[in-house]
C-alpha cells in the first residue's frame, strides 16, 4: 500500500498493492492496522455507501456540519473527479480543495476527514462510487455547498453543464453555509 500526500495534509490518496495473474487481480482495500497505522489514530467506519451515476454527474459538495462524517472514497467502475474542500475554520488551508481522478482502473481511494465538504463528478460513461463513514447519515444536519462556489473555484474537468439533483441546484455559498470551527 502506498500513501500519497496531497496539497492538503489529512487528504490522504492510498494506492493498494494490486496483484495480477491470468485469472484477474487481487488487492486488500481497507485493512483497519493499517489504517490506524497510517492515520494514527483509531477509525470507526459505521456504513457504507454506493452510488451508480452516468457522465456529467456532480454530486457535492455534501457534509455534516453537526456529527461530521470522515469518508474512504474508491471506484469499482468507471472514472470520476474526486474533491475535497476544507471548511475547518481554523485550518490554514480552509476553504482551499483537492482533487484527484479516482478509478476501477487505477483503484486509489480517497481519505476525505471530518471537517470537509466531499463530492465528484463522473468522467466515464458511468461510475459506481462505494464509500465508508466514519458516523451515519444525519440528514438534518446535512449541508451543501455549491459545486461552483466562486470563492473556493474548484477547476472541475467538465465538458458542459453538470448533471445535479435538485438537494445540488439549491446549495449555498460558502458564507452562506456551516463552517467548522
Amino acid at each position: 500500500m502506498k500513501i500519497i500526500s496531497t496539497q492538503i495534509p489529512e487528504v490522504l490518496l492510498i494506492e493498494p498493492t494490486v496483484f495480477v495473474d491470468d485469472r484477474g487481480f487481487l488487492f486488500e482495500s481497507f485493512n483497519e492496522r493499517r489504517f490506524r497505522d497510517i492515520l494514527g489514530r483509531d477509525i470507526a467506519f459505521v456504513q457504507e455507501n454506493q452510488s451508480y451515476s452516468r457522465k456529467n454527474v456532480l454530486r457535492g459538495l455534501h457534509y455534516q456540519i453537526q456529527r461530521p462524517q470522515a469518508k474512504l472514497v474508491r471506484i469499482t467502475q468507471g472514472a470520476v473527479f474526486d474533491v475535497a474542500v476544507d471548511l475547518r475554520k481554523s485550518a490554514a488551508t480552509f476553504g482551499q480543495w483537492v482533487g484527484e481522478i479516482l478509478s476501477a482502473e487505477n483503484k486509489r481511494q480517497m481519505w476525505v476527514p471530518e471537517g470537509f465538504a466531499h463530492g465528484f463528478l463522473v468522467l466515464s460513461d458511468t461510475a459506481e462510487c462505494i464509500y465508508k463513514t466514519t458516523d451515519y447519515w444525519a440528514p438534518e444536519f446535512e449541508q451543501n455547498l455549491v459545486w461552483n462556489d466562486a470563492t473556493i473555484s474548484v477547476q472541475w474537468p467538465l465538458q458542459g453543464d453538470p448533471v445535479l439533483s435538485e438537494k445540488d441546484r439549491q446549495a449555498k455559498a460558502l458564507q452562506e453555509v456551516g463552517i467548522f470551527a
